[in-house]
């Protein structure tokens, strides 16, 4: 995609030069310094977009893979947690895990209000 739009607007260039009634060898010359002055034109442009930072994570999204600290008991059933300064409502991710207090837990996945940990 990239290559087709320096040829096609030195294309152009060309054909706007054609309307003048200039020679083949003067149109070639047009596209070919058009083609090198848009693809060096445009080539820093393009990689700048194709080689873009991941997105950041935001909301509940950004608490995954977090470390968080059990306050009250948790077990498949709910407990409490403190993840980043603030209590939340958990779950452990296994089963059959129970984690005390004072553990120190991974944040797996948040399911509405809910952190799944697993330490």
């Amino acid at each position: 995609m990239f290559f087709l739009g320096p040829v096609a607007l030195a294309a152009v260039a060309a054909a706007l030069v054609a309307l003048f009634g200039v020679g083949v060898a003067v149109q070639l010359l047009v596209f070919i310094a058009g083609s090198i002055a848009t693809v060096a034109f445009l080539r820093p442009i393009a990689r700048r977009h194709l080689h873009m930072p991941a997105a950041l994570r935001t909301g509940t999204a950004a608490l995954e893979g977090t470390a968080a600290v059990v306050l009250q008991r948790v077990d498949v059933n709910g407990g409490r947690v403190r993840i980043g300064g603030e209590e939340w409502s958990a779950r452990a991710y296994m089963d059959d895990q129970v984690l005390e207090p004072g553990t120190r837990v991974e944040v797996v996945k948040i399911e509405g209000a809910t952190a799944l940990v697993y330490e």
